[in-house]
């Protein structure tokens, strides 16, 4: 069995979709010949934390926590603020940030944090790295992104064993909705850092293919065949045991982060849209959200006239988030309203695939998601302009649902593909070709 260095800052006992990709690579890499060696930090400051995800570590991977230098206590001391490293009230759009302070504190991250604020673990993991290479004989190196700084350590590390590496990526780097706004200098370092780690990588994997379309974009002079696509799944291992029972309202369930450009906007939209019609009311349905969300987002979900049938539950443990979709008459998924969402595909997706019930997805027409939910026949999609659209998907649901009707009927086989252990598979494949 040869032997990967996994870099990645994003592990138990951290939460969130990131967080689960490198953990079922990690879980399913042996079936696929490979033992993981994992180096993480060691005093992480997460924006979500969950514990329960420790015990999911298989007890037979060495895990190796390594220090980091963290800017957010100075960060949160200047701002007067608490919490998570990143509150979902920090993420905002250019145009909600008003403050001084808040001005401030983004151009200094703009400016001196490249490629963003984990850049300090350079200071101490690429020696780490090194030595363990040496320690345990590693035969190639894996590194999962953003943060891009995960990146940057893989690439020292090769550059001084010269070991084959395997770049993942779970979204673009530069110009992307997560960018901040740099000035040109800024911008500059921080293109041509994407461009020597795309350059240098082995082999260059993405969570969907719009993460290879975008740097073919930006640099034509890539090869194309060092990409591959490796997309996010479900775990089935993973899921409580829940059966699921008709409840006596329609039921759906969003979970995960809403701010920004993520808002329930367009689904409250749709859902006044069919009360003012008649055949939908506050009674008819229960809106469960469970997750993190912007004080915008709480406003909105207040002021909407279905306010009394909204349940708002805070972050839970991964299982206990899977068990309400599971127990659903339906699952939304909202994706960001921007340019590049046509071709995000969230990890998010694949877990509801993997729970079975219905999904209502925002997403643009002929999107990677609208594909995928063809593709399963696990759902529908509508864009988040098209309030008719979205209203017609809900109250065809809830019709049948009244009915005893199934909403959906989806191609379980299909779904099957979709499992956490296949694209450790791939990924497993894909660390043989580079290191022949």
């Amino acid at each position: 069995m040869k032997t990967v260095l996994v870099v990645a800052y994003h592990f138990p006992p951290g939460g969130g979709p990131g967080v689960q990709r490198v953990l079922k690579h990690v879980t399913y890499l042996r079936d696929a010949g490979w033992r993981p060696i994992v180096m993480t930090v060691e005093n992480g400051d997460f924006p979500a934390r969950d514990e329960s995800l420790l015990s999911k570590i298989p007890s037979d991977v060495t895990v190796v926590r390594v220090p980091i230098i963290e800017p957010y206590t100075l960060y949160r001391k200047f701002m007067g603020a608490r919490g998570a490293a990143i509150d979902v009230n920090v993420n905002k759009s250019s145009d909600q940030r008003s403050g001084w302070k808040e001005r401030l504190a983004e151009f200094i991250r703009a400016t001196f944090f490249i490629p963003d604020a984990r850049l300090g673990w350079l200071l101490t993991a690429v020696k780490r790295g090194v030595e363990l290479c040496k320690q345990y004989n590693v035969d190639a190196i894996y590194s999962s992104a953003p943060p891009y700084t995960c990146a940057l350590i893989a690439r020292s590390v090769k550059r001084k064993t010269k070991l084959p590496w395997v770049a993942g990526f779970r979204d673009p780097w530069t110009d992307f909705l997560t960018t901040p706004d740099r000035w040109f200098l800024p911008a500059a370092i921080d293109r041509a850092l994407e461009r020597s780690v795309l350059n240098e990588a082995d082999a260059v994997e993405c969570a969907w293919t719009g993460i290879a379309d975008d740097a073919l974009r930006k640099y034509p002079h890539l090869d194309r065949s060092k990409f591959y696509h490796v997309p996010n799944g479900f775990d089935s291992a993973d899921f409580p045991k829940v059966d699921y029972q008709r409840n006596q309202r329609f039921t759906i369930t969003y979970t995960g982060s809403m701010y920004g450009r993520r808002t329930p906007r367009a689904f409250l939209d749709a859902l006044a849209r069919l009360n003012e019609r008649g055949p939908l009311t506050p009674e008819d349905v229960h809106l469960r959200f469970v997750g993190r969300f912007g004080d915008e987002i709480h406003a909105m979900m207040d002021a909407s006239v279905f306010a009394p049938s909204i349940e708002k539950i805070s972050y839970v443990p991964h299982e206990e988030s899977v068990g309400y979709l599971m127990k659903s008459e339906a699952s939304l998924l909202i994706v960001d309203d921007t340019k590049e969402s046509a071709e995000i595909v969230p990890g998010k997706v694949y877990e509801y695939l993997g729970v079975g019930r219905p999904v209502i997805a925002l997403a643009p027409r002929g999107s990677a998601i609208a594909r995928l939910l063809d593709e399963t026949q696990a759902g529908r999609s509508a864009p988040v302009d098209d309030i008719d659209g979205i209203a017609e998907i809900i109250g065809t649901f809830v019709e049948r649902w009244k009915h005893g009707l199934e909403c959906t009927t989806p191609l379980h086989d299909v779904i099957l593909t979709y499992e956490r252990k296949e694209s450790a598979k791939e990924l497993g494949r894909i660390l043989n070709e580079v290191s022949t």
